[in-house]
């Protein structure tokens, strides 16, 4: 794996953008950790964005990204300050970032945004992004269709760019497997929820940990905005309404300041816990370093 060369960083892994989570603080400490630390906006403006760059860049010397949610209103203000504050990397997700490339590319900026098909990835390598994230449906939070053993492989074949695994990645097996269908690295996610570093509420962090095999819920299949949580009260009642046939009013009102709710309040069961389903696999607060050298150790044993 070469992602680290590309990125420089000392291992080939992404820290995934989880809005609420991912503040700047939690960014650099990531990156110190010795991965790429990505400040994750979620629905933050342009100017919350920038506290938090700066924030990340008082607390770490190393690279760290910035991930833009494009169906934010405020993307266009959050793109611009990315090349105002000299963000190294932009991740990008919920759209086609393709009018921000070329500014972002003209400020040095890294730009990999994430990808739930073949098609967009195409079309994306032709406006000159430097890499792809293949996310599967595993991941926790908003997902495609496709699983990562079968979009990731696709991707790579279809692509001449580096191609980076995620969903469902939290051990070395799992990083060795990304690899062989054709990564060059991996952005991982749920198993940094239960980090020492990582801000959520603890009664969020016990709820992964208690979780198994089949422990979470997709909300907002049918409604076509799918979102991978933890079964909870709030998560059964939203797809059972959904079912029903239920309006977008009133399953917006099962979800509006939810995952909020999770991560700060500790509200588990009416708070958004979102987490992939590999927190099966997770099963004990560590600190970062320790949950990246364990899987780097499993990995490089494998090798």
């Amino acid at each position: 794996m070469n992602l680290n060369q590309i990125l420089g960083t000392e291992f080939p892994i992404i820290q995934g953008g989880m809005a609420n989570v991912a503040t700047g603080a939690f960014a650099a400490d990531m990156s110190n950790a010795g991965i790429l630390g990505t400040i994750g906006t979620g629905a933050m403006d342009g100017e919350t964005v920038r506290k938090h760059v700066r924030t990340a860049k008082a607390r770490t010397k190393k690279p760290f990204a910035v991930n833009i949610m494009l169906m934010n209103p405020d993307a266009d203000a959050i793109a611009r300050v990315c090349v105002e504050e000299g963000v190294s990397v932009v991740t990008t997700g919920a759209g086609n970032p393709g009018k921000y490339i070329d500014q972002w590319k003209d400020a040095g900026i890294k730009v990999f945004p994430v990808v739930s098909s073949v098609a967009l990835a195409r079309r994306l390598e032709r406006l000159g992004v430097d890499g792809i994230i293949a996310e599967g449906c595993e991941s926790g939070g908003h997902i495609g269709e496709l699983t990562t053993m079968v979009l990731l492989p696709q991707v790579a074949d279809a692509v001449n760019v580096p191609v980076i695994g995620a969903g469902g990645i939290a051990t070395g097996r799992q990083l060795r497997a990304a690899e062989i269908l054709g990564a060059c690295g991996a952005q991982v996610g749920t198993c940094l929820l239960v980090s020492e570093e990582c801000p959520i509420h603890e009664n969020y962090k016990a709820e992964v940990l208690k979780a198994r095999d089949n422990s979470t819920i997709v909300t907002g299949r049918i409604g076509a905005s799918p979102v991978r949580v933890l079964k909870n009260p709030m998560a059964r009642q939203y797809v059972k309404r959904e079912k029903e046939g239920a309006g977008f009013e009133e399953l917006e009102r099962y979800t509006l300041g939810a995952l909020r709710r999770a991560v700060l309040e500790g509200d588990t069961r009416n708070g958004s816990l979102m987490a992939g389903q590999v927190s099966a696999m997770v099963h004990e607060i560590l600190p970062a370093r320790t949950i990246i050298e364990r899987m780097m150790k499993e990995y490089e044993e494998l090798g």
